[in-house]
């Protein structure tokens, strides 16, 4: 009798501790530090999901941006060297990867617990009005004055960087790449002049396109894309079928927390999450702005940026345009 009271008393004890623990996270404002440029992609996904996500913590959830080093890799060291308490997020995407061997820093991507709110397709542009209005006069135009075209695009060994690479290699052209902070700056030096031709993603870019300040020439995706307003966009797989054997390399943005956080923190954000994900803000801004929702966190997610960390590092690898081999960082080949 006295051992089932004991073992009430316990049961009753833990799930008292587990229900105040949950009541005590989240307290006070949450920080999230988006490792990208203002106005890019990272930072206007975490701005819609970060916004919904704090109707339900009931706390205030700022946005800050933290861009620079490589890959988005002063925002991640920064953000991972606070407490591990869940008051200190960080907005990324699959483009942060390749940050180690890139050089930026020596972390796996398994230090954090991340939750991937969706993607968008890349698109390759030019200014509005550039001399090239199709992918075969541009690479037509690299060929005949090798290394004379410069491309723009958010960060060295970001997947916009590696559709550059991939479509150089099998289009046979040379073309130089300026690295910028993010996507939104990459796109203004396209509108400039101060580069020949972006690569972003089709969310980033719609506004710009839609605006005439650019004329997209191709998806680096095998499907053709038809705009809301029905400009359709020609694939770059049909002038060059090849790359159909490396691409596309899929984009995943989100957020994550350290993944020392306890399960606490980790079940409070994941609880809303899901119903940021499932509002109606949610879904109506991702519809109107070209991003297909995935809605994943924890372990799938988890395994989705393994995945992602040795499909950036090895294909950069074989491409010679990493700095740090991944196997002296241990990351596996891709399956």
């Amino acid at each position: 009798m006295l051992r089932t009271l004991l073992i009430s008393l316990l049961f009753f004890l833990f799930i008292s501790d587990e229900a105040d623990a949950q009541q005590a996270y989240p307290k006070r404002p949450i920080t999230t530090t988006v490792v990208w440029s203002a106005g890019g992609g990272t930072d206007a996904v975490n701005r819609v999901i970060m916004a919904e996500m704090s109707k339900e913590l009931g706390v205030r959830i700022n946005v800050t941006n933290r861009a620079g080093g490589v890959s988005g890799s002063i925002g991640m060291s920064s953000t991972l060297r606070k407490r591990p308490d869940g008051y200190n997020l960080v907005g990324l995407a699959s483009s942060n990867v390749s940050a180690a061997v890139n050089g930026g820093w020596k972390e796996k991507f398994d230090v954090w617990y991340p939750f991937i709110v969706g993607s968008s397709p890349d698109v390759l542009s030019v200014k509005a009005d550039s001399p090239y209005h199709s992918l075969a006069e541009l690479v037509a135009a690299a060929k005949s004055t090798p290394g004379s075209l410069k491309a723009g695009a958010g960060g060295l060994g970001s997947n916009h960087h590696l559709h550059l690479l991939e479509l150089s290699k099998i289009a046979d052209i040379d073309v130089g790449f300026i690295p910028y902070s993010g996507s939104a700056p990459s796109q203004t030096a396209a509108i400039t002049g101060e580069v020949d031709l972006v690569i972003t993603s089709m969310a980033e870019q719609a506004q710009l396109i839609r605006g005439k300040k650019l004329r997209p020439l191709a998806m680096l995706h095998p499907d053709a894309f038809e705009m809301q307003d029905g400009m359709k966009i020609p694939s770059a797989f049909i002038d060059f079928p090849a790359l159909s054997k490396n691409l596309p390399i899929s984009q995943a943005i989100g957020f994550a927390v350290n993944n020392r956080a306890s399960s606490v923190v980790k079940r409070q954000l994941a609880d809303a999450f899901k119903k940021a994900m499932d509002s109606s803000e949610v879904k109506d801004w991702a519809r109107l702005n070209y991003y297909q929702l995935a809605g994943m966190y924890g372990e799938p997610a988890q395994q989705e940026f393994s995945r992602l960390e040795s499909l950036f590092a090895w294909s950069l690898e074989a491409l010679n345009a990493n700095k740090v081999s991944p196997e002296s960082l241990n990351i596996p080949r891709p399956n």
